[in-house]
């Protein structure tokens, strides 16, 4: 009776020692080689298959330890912004620390941001800094509902004009509402490069940079 190849393959399933009675056929059997050329036996085409498993293995873990490399590198440049924001002693100086190291470390050429909480007594003349200029009803909602960091091209809220005059027109943003019990305001970034910022990014370092700096700037804040 001839078996079909389901039959076979169940055959050598239900009787794993057949090739240990029978190692001859090991290398008698020949088969065509995956890379082309001549046959080769059932043991070489089974290195082969594992060698291209250890290949796709290998890939794998390169992958993973350049990731790693990454986030060590972004978790490097967190905890020098984390020292800076404790070093800050006063709201002026806060402001520098925060857009000098996501300019320096981070590679964000443009940097903003909009508050609408008042500064401690101690702290009244910040009341003049553009960070306390007002900003519309529409935009304190948006960022109030905003639980996550958004990336994208366009926002739908005008926070362009927050960077000044650039002389190259900004493609793409970062947006991060800064809040305690409260949101109190917002953290813009911004870039002429359009694949700076996209959609699909991931934003755990965006939101733990944006829960740093609020929590920075309560001390700050009345």
């Amino acid at each position: 009776m001839e078996l079909n190849d389901q039959q076979v393959v169940q055959f050598l399933r239900n009787d794993p020692q057949f090739f240990e009675r029978n190692p001859a056929l090991l290398t008698e059997i020949m088969l065509p080689s995956q890379h082309g050329g001549v046959a080769i036996s059932l043991v070489e085409r089974q290195q082969l298959a594992q060698r291209d498993k250890i290949r796709v293995l290998e890939s794998k873990m390169s992958e993973l330890i350049a990731f790693g490399e990454e986030n060590d590198a972004i978790s490097e440049r967190v905890h020098r912004l984390s020292l800076g924001l404790l070093a800050a002693r006063n709201f002026d100086a806060l402001i520098a620390t925060v857009k000098y190291n996501l300019s320096e470390d981070f590679q964000v050429p443009h940097v903003a941001l909009r508050l609408w909480a008042k500064p401690k007594p101690q702290e009244e003349d910040a009341n003049h800094a553009e960070e306390f200029q007002p900003v519309s009803e529409e935009l304190r909602h948006w960022a109030e509902g905003l639980l996550t960091p958004y990336c994208g091209h366009r926002p739908g809220l005008d926070v362009t004009a927050w960077f000044g005059d650039t002389v190259v027109p900004l493609k793409s943003f970062a947006l991060v509402a800064l809040r305690g019990e409260k949101t109190f305001g917002l953290l813009v970034m911004g870039s002429e490069d359009e694949r700076r910022f996209y959609p699909e990014m991931g934003t755990l370092y965006l939101k733990r940079i944006g829960e740093l700096v609020s929590v920075a700037l309560l001390r700050h804040l009345d």
